[in-house]
């Protein structure tokens, strides 16, 4: 009896080393480098993120299950980089906020692939993208119009003799501050959805025309809107100086909405943009308006919906 409960305990023994450790759980906060002054941030391969720093234009990249990071893209001189998005080629699309511009790298070696001159330095304010299967479309936040560069299926990315303008018209009317903000779109690439900041309006876009539709809202509204995410018919707006993400159940045909909840969480510090990983989302936190940024603490969010 005594052999047989020795064996037993070295083949209990055996199974417990066998067993697989409990993989570790997503930190709910994630530190970014100090100063990194953020406002764009997206989802790549496996477990990575990217965000973007406005006032260099440098790309952080980050593990949402272990926290660790190392820039990506360094500061490059004249850049800046407010929205940004990854596409399945592993390529960072990037709005380049008040120089005018748009930047395309490779995510997994941090080299430029593209740069687009959209409009003029100072007079535009390129401040997010959404990516369809033929298109990279930019939002402008001082203009009414959405910025179009065209993809190739092979994944070419257009010339910049072939980016388009297209005027923003129908419901869509220009005010003081920022105007078009946060934007995405649906699968089949044949609606686009875009916040306006400072009405806090959303609209149903035709990219084919540029006609905007006016979503009519019910619940509450989404004053302060930046970044968009669009899942099924649930779209996530971050409302930037409110610290928190209305979500918002939209009709079949994206022409209405209700919004049937809010998102916070106590370390939300004016989030910016949203990324979805799995059953999380992610959201940056861009701190605007805090006294001395360049020293300032930065992180990214894990929110659960």
């Amino acid at each position: 009896m005594k052999r047989l409960t020795i064996v037993m305990l070295v083949a209990l023994s055996a199974l417990v080393a066998a067993a697989p450790a409990p993989a570790r759980p997503f930190p709910g906060v994630i530190e970014l480098p100090v100063g990194w002054q953020p406002e764009g941030i997206a989802a790549g391969a496996g477990n990575a993120f990217y965000v973007g720093a406005i006032p260099t234009g440098a790309i952080y990249r980050g593990h949402l299950r272990t926290g660790a990071g190392r820039v990506a893209v360094p500061p490059r001189p004249g850049r800046m980089a407010a929205g940004i998005k990854v596409d399945a080629r592993e390529r960072i699309f990037v709005a380049g906020a008040f120089t005018g511009q748009a930047y395309v790298y490779d995510a997994r070696t941090g080299m430029p692939l593209a740069e687009y001159q959209l409009g003029t330095p100072g007079a535009t304010m390129v401040n997010d993208v959404a990516l369809t299967n033929d298109t990279a479309w930019l939002t402008d936040s001082f203009r009414a119009v959405l910025y179009r560069i065209p993809l190739a299926r092979n994944g070419t990315l257009g010339r910049q003799s072939a980016v388009q303008e297209v005027p923003l018209t129908g419901d869509f009317e220009l005010a003081g501050g920022f105007n078009a903000n946060g934007i995405d779109a649906t699968p089949d690439g044949k609606t686009l959805i875009a916040v306006q900041t400072n009405l806090g309006r959303l609209y149903r876009i035709d990219p084919a025309t540029g006609a905007a539709d006016r979503i009519e809202l019910s619940g509450g509204d989404v004053a302060f809107g930046d970044g968009l995410l669009l899942t099924g018919r649930t779209l996530y707006v971050v409302q930037n100086q409110l610290n928190r993400i209305a979500v918002v159940r939209l009709s079949p045909d994206l022409r209405s909405g209700t919004i049937v909840d809010h998102l916070t969480h106590s370390a939300l510090d004016v989030p910016a943009t949203i990324a979805k990983h799995g059953n999380r989302l992610y959201t940056v936190n861009a701190r605007f308006g805090i006294p001395a940024p360049e020293t300032a603490p930065y992180a990214v969010v894990q929110l659960r919906p």
